[in-house]
């Protein structure tokens, strides 16, 4: 295997790792922020919550340790399928832009390469993420006939809606993932460069290397930093994307019908707070996620590297 078709892998790696150690540390709070999301005040069917507290409160004595963790195979799935498809397409992107050109990439290039792998991300796991959120939202008011896990809702949903249902929220997933992950990856990059160069001057050395000059703290403080942006930027597309993958009513018909219904509807029943409804879970669960996946992710593709150096070595 190339060097360079090993370098891909081994960030394939670190990220599908850093994805399934984000999902177990978070997910309560993931479902929280999603039955926050498609609660426009408007539906019976969904229980109603006073702030982030009251309703993992809510849900640990209605529901209990099953209703906090619904829809977590998806969620593991998903994300670390994600997390490892990203890391593999972001990787090539950048390798490919770095051809013929000085070694550290442009603001522009990190910003291509990460929408690039955000569209391709989209469009792989779009089905796990609309199971995830039916598995969500499904509570005791619920009137249909509840999924019994990941495979039971994909073979329901093909079944009683078709192929198509799958790719609901599509749209503003692509513009999701584009946009929260060219802006994330680009802040990080960015601010990496920032404080590696900051650091090496403090150590009086030119040469030094984020595998040499950063720690665990810092890589946490990065991958925070970067994550509050690309949230307050993007959210409105998450908000979006849930109220489109809720489950139709017993009859079949679907609460919104496109984006722009969505779009519509919300702005004129709830006015700009509805397009962020649910962001304070997502913050409390995102942020500090954030900082666990690049700590991992960093770390893992410094023992492949030591990994790899000492297997030359033998």
């Amino acid at each position: 295997m190339s060097s360079a078709s090993r370098w891909q892998w081994e960030t394939a790696t670190a990220g599908a790792v850093a994805g399934f150690a984000t999902v177990a540390a978070m997910h309560p709070l993931d479902v929280v922020r999603t039955r926050f999301q498609v609660n426009d005040g408007r539906v019976l069917n969904l229980p109603t919550y006073k702030n982030t507290a009251h309703a993992i409160f809510t849900i640990a004595r209605l529901e209990g340790l099953r209703g906090l963790y619904a829809g977590f195979s998806p969620a593991v799935l998903g994300s670390t399928v994600s997390w490892g498809l990203y890391f593999f397409f972001y990787g090539r992107a950048k390798e490919r832009y770095s051809k013929d050109r000085e070694k550290q990439l442009s603001a522009g290039l990190h910003l291509a390469s990460a929408a690039e792998a955000g569209a391709l991300v989209s469009l792989c796991t779009n089905p796990i993420w609309l199971v995830k959120t039916r598995l969500q939202l499904q509570t005791p008011l619920h009137q249909t006939r509840p999924y019994s896990g990941f495979y039971d809702a994909l073979r329901t949903i093909i079944r009683e809606e078709g192929w198509a249902a799958l790719y609901k929220g599509l749209l503003p997933s692509l513009f999701l993932q584009v946009s929260h992950g060219a802006i994330q990856f680009t802040a990080y990059e960015e601010l990496r460069k920032i404080v590696v160069d900051f650091k090496s001057k403090r150590r009086r050395t030119h040469s030094g290397s984020a595998d040499t000059v950063l720690n665990s703290v810092d890589y946490a403080a990065l991958g925070g930093s970067s994550k509050v942006a690309a949230i307050l930027l993007s959210y409105p597309f998450q908000v979006i994307r849930s109220r489109l993958q809720q489950r139709p009513s017993s009859e079949g018909i679907p609460r919104y019908m496109d984006s722009w219904h969505v779009v519509r509807e919300t702005a004129r029943f709830e006015g700009i707070r509805g397009f962020y409804k649910g962001i304070t879970p997502n913050l409390l669960k995102n942020v500090p996620a954030s900082s666990i996946t690049f700590i991992v992710y960093e770390n893992v593709l410094k023992f492949l590297k030591l990994a790899r150096t000492n297997e030359k070595l033998a």
